[in-house]
């Protein structure tokens, strides 16, 4: 396979990077994406990803797991698998979103799809959030804030916001719900605790709506 984007604006080590990333998506999409479409996906994703990005080391591995992510919705919007897949939102993708995202996928396993996004994705995923989670025995330490995408929110059954407002997509057909929640940003472990909790109750709530059978 050829790079159709060569990128003379990064260093050797992001390039190689890169190219590695579109190797592993060009063989897990063979046959359903052509390589152009890949790379492309995958360099957007990288730069969507590097204007908020502090430590830019990591960005070939999380653009991949975004392009990923990405590429996946695109596919599922031709061809539903009957799992249901719901979208969070939220202003930074930091905290309320990820930890929705976190207990879905905790409570459904691979019995419905979760998503999260940002209309203004933050550096991090907020600190109190994680331990906050990691209290439950769920892991949200390796996700990372992004932006959301077309593709996402057209592949989603349902998009959850939480308080992004006008900023939040709206497209039509789709099932939306606007969860009223504190926001966790600059709070400590004490004051998250009651949030993460809440969410988990809307979760629970979604996925009886949707009759997706929950562990625990």
């Amino acid at each position: 396979m050829t790079e159709t984007f060569p990128r003379a604006d990064l260093d050797p080590v992001q390039r190689h990077g890169l190219a590695s990333a579109a190797r592993n998506l060009g063989e897990q999409f063979a046959g359903v994406f052509g390589w152009e479409t890949i790379e492309q996906f995958l360099h957007g994703s990288y730069d969507q990803l590097a204007e908020t990005a502090t430590v830019p080391t990591f960005l070939p591995l999380l653009a991949e797991r975004f392009a990923r992510q990405r590429l996946l919705a695109l596919a599922r919007v031709g061809d539903h698998d009957g799992k249901p897949a719901v979208l969070f939102l939220c202003v930074h993708n930091a905290g309320r979103s990820q930890m929705a995202m976190g207990w879905l996928q905790h409570l459904a396993g691979d019995r419905a799809i979760a998503w999260s996004g940002g209309s203004e994705p933050g550096k991090e995923v907020n600190p109190s959030a994680v331990k906050a989670m990691r209290e439950v025995g769920i892991d949200i330490s390796t996700e990372f804030p992004k932006p959301w995408t077309d593709e996402v929110v057209r592949a989603a059954d349902v998009v959850v916001t939480m308080g992004c407002g006008d900023a939040c997509p709206v497209f039509p057909g789709k099932r939306y719900e606007d969860w009223v929640l504190d926001d966790p940003a600059g709070q400590d472990l004490e004051a998250v605790r009651p949030i993460r909790d809440e969410i988990e109750q809307r979760v629970r709530a979604l996925l009886a709506e949707l009759h997706v059978p929950m562990v625990g």
